[in-house]
C-alpha cells in the first residue's frame, strides 16, 4: 500500500478476450527483471523466463524473500517490468487495458477477504448477476453444499466479520466457489498455509481440482505435497528461476534446491515458503 502506483493504461490500449485453443502459452515471463522502488540496488525478479501452455498447471515454489508474490503482481499487472515482458494471451500486458486483464485472471488468495452477508451473496460477489441457481452449482462444485445443507438459514446463513462463523477451510471452499463463478480462463492459487485435518483438506483439494478443470494454473505453492503432479514447477532463488521440470525431475537432481525442500517438508522440518507482504529480499514485498 505504501508503493507509489503510476500503472496506467496506455493510449490505445486494446481490450483483451481469450479464446479457447488459440494461444499455445497462455501466459509468459520473457526475460522479466523487476525491483521495487524501496529497493533500487536489489532486483525481486532476474532474467526470469518460463511458459505457462494452456490448460496445464505450473507451480512456483521458493522460500520466502525468492519472488513469488513478485510474479502474481505481474501477472495482474499491478507494477511494470523494468525490462522483459509478461505475455497474457498472446499480448504484452502494458498493451491491453487493465481492467479487461484482470476480468480474465480469477484468483483464490492465501487469506480469503468475506463479508459480514450471507454465504450467497459472499459466492456473487464473483459475478454479481449471477443467479441463485448459478451460486448452487459452484458450492457443490466446491464441495459447500453439506456445510449449507446442515445451516437453519441455508445460504442465507450471515458467515459474520471477515467469516468468523467459517473454519479455514469452509472460507477457502467459498473463495474456490467465488472464482468458479467468475470463470476466467486463467487461475492464481496463493496456497493456504494453516494446516487442515485430512478430511478438510481432501474436500479443499477436491473443490480445487474442480476448479482447475478446463483452466491455465499458476499456484503459488507452500505445500509441496499439493503440486507433486503439476506439469510444471518453477523454483525460485533470490528473483531468480534456479530449476525448472515436474517433480519427477526435480528430485532426482543431486543438490537441487527443489529436492533440498522436498526432503525437509517431508522429514517434517519447518521451511518458510510462505508468501507474505514482505516476500522479496528485503522488507517490502515480493
Amino acid at each position: 500500500l505504501k508503493e507509489p502506483h503510476d500503472v496506467k493504461d496506455k493510449a490505445g490500449a486494446i481490450e483483451l478476450r481469450i479464446q479457447p485453443n488459440t494461444v499455445q502459452n497462455l501466459v509468459v515471463f520473457d526475460h522479466v527483471y523487476f525491483k521495487y522502488r524501496r529497493q533500487p540496488y536489489s532486483r525481486s525478479l532476474r532474467d526470469c523466463t518460463f511458459v505457462v501452455p494452456e490448460n496445464t498447471t505450473t507451480a512456483i515454489v521458493g522460500v520466502t524473500g525468492s519472488g513469488k508474490t513478485t510474479v502474481s503482481r505481474l501477472l495482474f499487472r499491478f507494477f511494470d517490468v523494468d525490462d522483459g515482458a509478461v505475455r497474457v494471451g498472446g499480448y504484452d500486458v502494458r498493451d491491453v487495458t487493465q481492467k479487461s486483464l484482470r476480468a480474465q485472471i480469477g484468483c483464490v488468495p492465501q487469506d480469503v477477504v468475506l463479508f459480514n452477508d450471507t454465504i450467497i451473496h459472499n459466492i456473487r460477489y464473483g459475478r454479481l448477476d449471477a443467479t441463485d441457481e448459478e451460486c448452487w452449482e459452484v458450492a457443490r462444485k466446491a464441495k459447500l453444499d453439506q456445510l449449507i445443507e446442515q445451516q437453519l438459514d441455508g445460504m442465507n446463513t450471515v458467515v459474520g466479520e471477515r467469516g468468523l462463523k467459517l473454519s479455514g477451510g469452509e472460507k477457502q471452499r467459498l473463495a474456490i466457489a467465488r472464482c468458479m463463478l467468475k470463470d476466467t480462463p486463467i487461475l492464481l492459487l496463493d496456497e493456504a498455509t494453516s494446516a487442515l485435518d485430512s478430511a478438510t483438506e481432501q474436500a479443499v483439494q477436491t473443490a480445487l481440482a474442480n476448479l482447475r478443470e478446463n483452466r491455465t494454473t499458476i499456484v503459488i505453492a507452500h505445500r509441496l505435497s499439493t503440486i507433486r503432479h503439476a506439469n510444471q514447477i518453477v523454483v525460485l532463488e533470490f528473483g531468480k528461476l534456479v530449476e525448472k521440470g515436474t517433480h519427477e525431475d526435480l528430485i532426482k537432481i543431486p543438490n537441487g534446491k527443489y529436492r533440498d525442500l522436498w526432503e525437509k517438508q517431508q522429514r517434517g522440518i519447518d521451511v518458510d515458503l510462505h508468501s507474505t507482504s514482505s516476500d522479496d529480499n528485503s522488507s517490502s514485498s515480493s
